[in-house]
């Protein structure tokens, strides 16, 4: 089971939205695949199968952060 790294997604309109998902070389490569200009639409799948559509002129940065050991607690 991979773990889940959460992406931080920056919106010119002051908004973030916050994601977790499975492998971000993928998602960091399709990122730079639409920001190049080959898509207007950017899409990111969370770690629950859902997809979320961004469009590429409304970014205004991607935030990722390295998976965080969840060691066990009581």
């Amino acid at each position: 089971m991979k773990e889940s790294i959460s992406v931080r997604i920056g919106l010119s309109s002051a908004r973030e939205l916050e994601i977790s998902v499975e492998d971000s070389d993928d998602l960091i490569a399709s990122f730079e695949k639409a920001v190049k200009g080959k898509d207007s639409v950017f899409w990111v799948t969370d770690t629950r199968g859902h997809r979320f559509g961004i469009n590429v002129s409304s970014i205004a940065f991607l935030e990722v952060d390295k998976p965080i050991d969840r060691g066990v607690g009581f």
